[in-house]
């Protein structure tokens, strides 16, 4: 369901029912891209056409979608259609186009295949613990995840987020597991990245070896910083840390595509059944995470 994970700590009242938040998302919901529009995002429902509510809250987590479309017009096809434009202006006229006429000529050939431009949605998912006051959002892209939370104060009014901090780094947790002094439920991975404090372009990548080895645990004693360590954690997933808290390249346990349980072909079985495995995996992993680091706020709880 979720490839990766940006935490974020909620400050705030968040509504009290799946049906209270639907209704809120309602009024900023997505609506496809008009003709000489660019780009439109709003929310739809995480179910598809399986329910119509914009919200689906399972074990007190809520699961909600950003849809943004855009229209795919490439500069060089503005230009080439620009040109031709520029070159029957010069043979009526006789004369060169002045700049003012050069930017009306290029906004009227933009407008003019716009519409015919193909479109993309891009969809980002995210998770909201209302009782423990936190967010996930599907990727690793920071100015995405803004532009999720952007979207997502419009219909609520307010939204007071921070990224998720703890009382010590990322980086010291990573370090403990790199060095085989692992916190409880954290098993080191197979994959890890470093990098140069003085020369940040200087890195080093490892994957699918055994990090434990001499040799590998040598370059971080030599002054490279890890900024990147893949880990298991309990029975619940595997999964890349960095040293900012961000997680990639997540994998939860028993979650594969073909092991549909007693759900059949119930489609909302099955999303219900993945968000109870998400929620339950992350609420173990930041507790771990809290755990490891101490927190200023309340550990998150299991549901």
């Amino acid at each position: 369901m979720f490839r990766s994970v940006r935490l974020y700590r909620l400050n705030g009242e968040w509504p009290d029912s799946e049906q209270a938040l639907s209704e809120r998302l309602a009024t900023l919901a997505f609506r496809p891209c008009g003709a000489y529009a660019e780009r439109s995002s709003g929310w739809e429902s995480p179910a598809g056409d399986a329910d119509p509510l914009l919200a689906r809250r399972v074990a007190g987590a809520d699961l909600i979608r950003l849809r943004t479309q855009s229209r795919l017009l490439p500069a060089a096809a503005v230009e080439d259609a620009l040109e031709a434009r520029l070159e029957e202006y010069r043979a009526r006229t006789r004369e060169e186009p002045s700049r003012r006429e050069k930017r009306r000529l290029k906004q009227q050939t933009r407008d003019e295949l716009l519409p015919k431009a193909l479109l993309k949605s891009e969809r980002t998912q995210g998770l909201v613990f209302g009782r423990e006051r936190l967010i996930a959002i599907d990727t690793l892209s920071a100015a995405r995840a803004e532009r999720f939370l952007e979207h997502l104060r419009a219909p609520l009014g307010s939204l007071d987020v921070v990224p998720l901090e703890f009382k010590r780094p990322f980086g010291d947790l990573l370090a403990r597991i790199f060095e085989g002094d692992a916190p409880r439920g954290f098993v080191l991975g197979r994959e890890c990245r470093m990098q140069d404090p003085s020369d940040k372009k200087a890195t080093i990548r490892c994957s699918d070896i055994d990090l434990a080895d001499p040799t590998v645990r040598k370059h971080v004693r030599d002054g490279m910083q890890l900024t990147h360590l893949g880990i298991e954690f309990g029975n619940a997933m595997s999964c890349v840390i960095d040293h900012q808290g961000g997680i990639g390249k997540l994998k939860l346990l028993g979650a594969d595509e073909g092991d549909q349980g007693d759900q059949g072909d119930d489609p909302l079985a099955r999303l219900d059944a993945e968000i109870a495995l998400l929620a339950g995996a992350l609420r173990e992993l930041i507790t771990a995470m809290a755990n490891a680091l101490g927190s200023a706020h309340e550990a998150v709880r299991a549901a």
